[in-house]
């Protein structure tokens, strides 16, 4: 239910403009998505949604702009200078950093904008990134070892 109704979101801030939560709560429940107001800032948060201001002034929620070559590079640098290693337990990535870094790896982690990602918690120096299954987990752990390489 979940995965269709951000789905539903998605579609609804690409059709309409919609400026507030509460009007998102509205238009998903016409939508036959029934939504609290802290379920769609959950969705809002996980999806990366930005307010962006239209032609006339007001603002709306969108997709985030797809990031340039440049900004994605900038990112795996900041990976690549502050991450010591990459592990897998089932669904879980584990990301050692440098002490005080696993903030920042986190971070630019999050702003890769990795769909199976689920969401990403910072220690001192250890991460941990929850993937929808281990499949997934695997995958991003290959993908995060090579950029070490």
């Amino acid at each position: 239910m979940r995965t269709e109704r951000q789905e539903k979101i998605l579609e609804i801030v690409e059709k309409t403009p919609v400026s507030t939560q509460k009007e998102l709560v509205e238009a998903l429940a016409r939508a036959g998505f029934p939504a609290t107001q802290a379920t769609v800032s959950r969705d809002i948060r996980t999806l990366g949604l930005v307010r962006e201001q239209t032609p006339g002034g007001r603002a709306r929620y969108a997709r985030p702009k797809v990031r340039t070559a440049d900004e994605q590079s900038r990112l795996r640098n900041i990976f690549r200078e502050c991450v010591v290693s990459v592990d897998r337990a089932q669904n879980l990535v584990v990301v050692k950093t440098l002490p005080g870094l696993a903030p920042a790896a986190c971070s630019a982690i999050d702003k890769m904008n990795i769909r199976v990602l689920v969401g990403t918690i910072a220690g001192d120096d250890t991460a941990f990134l929850a993937l929808r299954d281990d499949d997934s987990a695997e995958e991003i752990r290959r993908r995060m070892a090579k950029l070490l390489e």
